[in-house]
């Protein structure tokens, strides 16, 4: 297209000298001048600007992509957090039933063993009481062979032994 206004204009450039105005050369001149310009260099820029549209294009995909999985990230990560919020509570839980079963029976095993003190305790206080009637009895057994042919009727037998024992 470029070339059929060239060679449309091709007359006036041979009679521009003529009417003493040398615009019409010199645009015919730059017209030709951008014609070849056009024509070794559109192609190149046309290249470089198609080249640079896709290199653009290609970067908003790749930050896109990089969003959506920040996106996804994150939504991975607060479900992540919800999750170990329930295990932790769970966790807490869980902690104090152990604590109420432990302490249940540590309650109960201390009561055991405190009603098994206080019945040893009592069989020991009863095998003392036991041996001091021994001790006392045969102390009044002993006193009472003791002495020298002296009769004692039950009374004061008695009355010796309920005197040593009380």
């Amino acid at each position: 297209m470029l070339f059929r206004i060239l060679i449309l204009l091709s007359p006036v450039m041979l009679f521009a000298n003529e009417g003493g105005t040398d615009i019409i050369p010199r645009t015919i001149n730059f017209l030709i001048f951008a014609a070849i310009l056009y024509r070794f260099i559109a192609e190149p820029l046309r290249n470089f600007f198609k080249g640079r549209r896709e290199e653009i294009v290609s970067t908003l995909k790749s930050i896109q992509e990089k969003v959506e999985e920040s996106k996804k990230a994150k939504e991975e990560a607060s479900k992540k957090l919800e999750d170990a919020k329930l295990f932790a509570k769970s966790i807490v839980e869980d902690t104090k039933k152990e604590i109420e079963l432990i302490t249940k029976k540590l309650e109960d095993d201390l009561k055991n063993e405190l009603q098994l003190l206080e019945k040893y305790q009592d069989e020991r206080k009863e095998i003392e009481r036991r041996k001091m009637v021994k001790s006392v009895v045969s102390e009044a057994v002993n006193s009472l062979f003791s002495k020298e042919l002296q009769s004692f009727d039950n009374k004061e037998l008695v009355n010796i032994v309920m005197k040593k024992v009380a």
